[in-house]
């Protein structure tokens, strides 16, 4: 099998394995990363949402070979305390029902937050639109999205 150094928040990772297991499988069982979930293997529901050089990217169906050379960031990457200001926001406003999609929706909301840091209810909702809720959080997603951005730009950023 073939050997894979990937940058996983930060660090070099070592892992050996076939060319096309997807990335989501990589982080779950080679990394033991298990934030970043698996939902509908299909790339739809968002669940598996990582970072790959900051662009919020479906990790289940995406070879491990295609991304070799780019930084990975999944949420235990994001802030390994859990005091990004999302992640803060997402207990404050109690979004978290069964939690299987909440990884997928923070990392897909971070990285919209950095090209839209003054968010409208309309831009909130198309940013995060292919990210599905079974529990039906979405209001409270979008509260906490605002509220996020209130802190960031506060703060000039994620503090």
């Amino acid at each position: 099998m073939p050997r894979y150094t990937l940058n996983v928040n930060g660090q070099p990772r070592s892992v050996d394995v076939a060319a096309d297991t997807p990335l989501l499988w990589v982080l779950r069982d080679n990394l033991e990363l298990v934030g970043t979930k698996y939902g509908c293997g299909i790339g739809q529901c968002g669940a598996c949402t990582v970072h790959l050089n900051g662009v919020p990217t479906r990790s289940c169906q995406l070879p491990v070979a295609s991304v070799a050379s780019m930084r990975i960031m999944t949420i235990e990457g994001l802030d390994p305390a859990g005091a990004h200001p999302l992640q803060k926001a997402w207990i404050d406003h109690d979004v978290p029902q069964c939690g299987y999609c909440q990884a997928g929706q923070i990392m897909t909301a971070a990285a919209f937050l950095q090209s839209a840091p003054h968010p409208s209810d309309e831009e909130i909702d198309g940013a995060m639109a292919g990210n599905l809720c079974r529990c039906g959080t979405y209001l409270r997603i979008r509260a906490a999205i605002k509220d996020a951005a209130q802190v960031m730009a506060a703060t000039g950023g994620v503090k």
